[in-house]
């Protein structure tokens, strides 16, 4: 009998891999795929480790420049940078699945993969909620339902435990530096400025439209921020974040809140993402219990 009900669960694994998989990406394209893909690329980084967290990192076959994480995407073939991928490397592959960038990899490379008869799936998590359904889908593409499911479900838990703790939290001003020079922040409609919200922050420069808006030094010292945060590259403390300094009327200098977080936990829309939220979260907490008693 046991015998019998593992047969029976091999014949529904071997049954679901071979069956027609047809998806919408986050552009609204529909993707048919006559069965589970087995030999996938990925030209953004995100995707990489979000195809690895779904279960399928066996199934990735070529990977593009940056795709760091987990451990085991370093030594997975490389096919270019997300702007300059090499399609003749791609071809070479044989893959049956091209994962790409919408707001990454530009329109022509899409047009392109398609020109070489190369089936494509466009991610664009643009928000939080976004993360974990992508994750999913993933794994239905690549026949890892099983694991990715799990995953989607952790995350969704853990953004639950993070709101609940922190989102209503007294607020705090915060000016979020991805670059120094040109002096670049992130607007409403980008991810880590939903993250900031989560954390009970309000982001100073919220009204700007655009994802990575540059900025003036004058004016943020016009809005004063309680908080700055800086990423750069890698996790080493970012170029400019110590320039700061020298404005000592600014709360954020003189109540000492100057941190930084790595750029590839608040960057890449990732299950890594929440370890970003989380120092966030923390790091607005400690600049809450430096005000002045009153």
């Amino acid at each position: 009998m046991h015998l019998l009900r593992i047969a029976l669960v091999l014949m529904m694994i071997m049954s679901s891999a071979q069956a027609e998989i047809v998806l919408r990406d986050d552009t609204g394209a529909t993707l048919r795929l006559p069965k589970a893909a087995a030999r996938i690329v990925s030209l953004a980084p995100h995707a990489t480790e979000n195809l690895f967290a779904a279960g399928a990192g066996e199934r990735v076959i070529g990977v593009v420049e940056y795709s760091d994480f987990p451990a085991a995407a370093k030594r997975i073939a490389k096919v270019g940078d997300h702007a300059h991928p090499d399609f003749e490397s791609i071809l070479a592959l044989k893959p049956d699945l091209v994962i790409v960038w919408q707001s990454g990899n530009a329109a022509g490379i899409v047009k392109r993969l398609e020109t070489l008869g190369l089936p494509v799936y466009q991610t664009r998590p643009d928000r939080l909620e976004d993360i974990p359904a992508n994750i999913e889908k993933l794994g239905r593409l690549a026949g890892s339902e099983a694991i990715s499911s799990r995953a989607g479900a952790a995350f969704r838990q853990r953004l639950a435990a993070l709101n609940k703790q922190y989102s209503a939290r007294p607020p705090v001003k915060v000016f979020y530096q991805t670059w120094h020079q040109p002096l670049l922040t992130v607007g409403d409609s980008q991810i880590i400025s939903e993250v900031i919200r989560l954390c009970g922050g309000e982001n100073i420069f919220a009204g700007l439209r655009a994802k990575a808006p540059s900025v003036s030094i004058e004016a943020v010292l016009a809005a004063n921020p309680e908080v700055i945060v800086a990423s750069g590259m890698g996790y080493d403390t970012p170029i400019g974040l110590e320039d700061w300094k020298k404005w000592q009327q600014m709360q954020a200098v003189a109540r000492g809140n100057l941190f930084h977080i790595p750029a590839d936990l608040m960057q890449r829309p990732t299950p890594r993402l929440l370890d970003g939220a989380e120092q966030l979260c923390r790091h607005l907490e400690s600049a809450r219990n430096k005000r002045p008693a009153r």
